[in-house]
């Protein structure tokens, strides 16, 4: 699926089963949410805090993609309500941070 299917398919399911779209303001608030959710997973798999439960911890890549997943639903959402291509929007921030990072990265001691 491209990043315009994407958002196609987003937009058919908004019309057909969500009913509509939530306003930009909620739809803001949920994506900080789903961000939190996913960033909880991350601190529990990649970071130093541990899982509650070892039935968390067997699911718990399953679960960071369906958050992943969910933050992804929620930022299309937002792209399709302000009329942002994201395909176009990706496209442009990528040639963006080559232009400026081309050599930036490249000779970064932190890096090496």
């Amino acid at each position: 699926m491209t990043i315009k299917q994407a958002q196609q398919t987003v937009d058919e399911w908004i019309k057909t089963i969500g009913v509509r779209y939530f306003n930009e303001l909620t739809n803001t608030a949920v994506l900080m949410e789903e961000v939190g959710e996913m960033s909880r997973l991350m601190a529990r798999i990649y970071g130093e805090q541990s899982f509650k439960t070892e039935t968390q911890a067997a699911t718990a890549k399953d679960d960071l993609a369906g958050e992943m997943a969910d933050v992804l639903f929620v930022l299309i959402c937002l792209a399709n309500q302000t009329g942002v291509d994201l395909t176009e929007a990706l496209q442009k921030s990528l040639d963006k941070k080559t232009k400026r990072d081309k050599i930036r990265h490249q000779t970064n001691d932190k890096l090496k």
